[in-house]
C-alpha cells in the first residue's frame, strides 16, 4: 500500500502543466479564485482511476497512447500561448483564469494524468486483491491527492508572489513567460517521449 502513496506523490507532485499553471495562479494571487481547477484535476483524475480499474489494460495500449499523447500536448501548448499573451495583472479579476472545466479537460487529456493511474489502476490495484469498495475508496482518496498537488503549487507560488508585489509588474511578467516555456517544454518532452518514439 505504501509503494501506490510513494508512486502517487513523485508522479503526481512533479512539476508539469497543471502545476505549472496552478504556480502561475499561484503567483498573482488568485488560489481562492482558481480552487475550482483544482476540483477539476481531482474529478478527472477519479474518472481515470475508475475507468482504467474496470475497463483494464487492454483499453490503453501502445498504439492508442501516443494520440492521446499528441492530443494533450497540443492542449498544453494552447495553455502556454494563452500564458503567454495574458498580461500580468494586481486587478482582482485577471484575463486568463482557471475554472473547474479547465482543470478537468487539462487532467484529463494530460498524458501525465494517465501514466499516472494506468500503473495503479491495472497493476497495484490488482496486486493488492482490491475489492470493488476499495477501488472506489483508494481513487476518491488518490484523487483528492491529486487535486492537492496543483493546490499546493498554487500557494508556493502566493508566498513567492507575495515578495514580488513590492518589485514591479516586469517581474511578475517574466515569471509567467518562463511558466510558458516550461510549459512547451513539457509539452515536447511528452511529444518526444509518447509520440516520436512510438512511431
Amino acid at each position: 500500500m505504501l509503494a501506490i502513496w510513494i508512486y502517487a506523490l513523485g508522479i503526481m507532485y512533479s512539476p508539469g502543466p497543471v502545476n505549472l499553471l496552478s504556480l502561475n495562479g499561484g503567483v498573482q494571487g488568485h488560489t481562492r479564485r482558481h480552487l475550482g481547477f483544482f476540483f477539476g484535476v481531482a474529478c478527472a483524475m477519479f474518472i481515470l482511476f475508475i475507468s482504467l480499474s474496470y475497463l483494464g489494460h487492454s483499453l490503453v495500449n501502445d498504439e492508442i497512447l501516443p494520440y492521446v499523447a499528441l492530443c494533450g500536448c497540443s492542449y498544453i501548448l494552447y495553455l502556454a500561448w494563452q500564458l503567454i499573451r495574458s498580461s500580468v495583472t494586481f486587478k482582482q479579476y485577471p484575463a486568463f483564469t482557471l475554472s473547474f472545466k479547465g482543470g478537468l479537460m487539462m487532467q484529463l487529456l494530460n498524458p501525465k494524468g494517465l501514466i499516472a493511474t494506468l500503473p495503479i489502476a491495472t497493476i497495484q490495484f490488482p496486486a493488492q486483491n482490491m475489492t470493488e469498495g476499495q477501488v472506489i475508496c483508494w481513487s476518491v482518496a488518490l484523487s483528492l491527492f491529486a487535486g492537492c498537488a496543483p493546490g499546493s503549487y498554487s500557494v508556493i507560488g502566493g508566498i513567492v508572489g507575495k515578495h514580488l508585489l513590492n518589485a514591479n509588474a516586469i517581474w511578475l511578467q517574466r515569471i509567467q513567460q518562463l511558466l510558458a516555456l516550461l510549459l512547451v517544454y513539457t509539452a515536447f518532452s511528452i511529444g518526444y517521449e509518447h509520440i516520436y518514439k512510438a512511431w
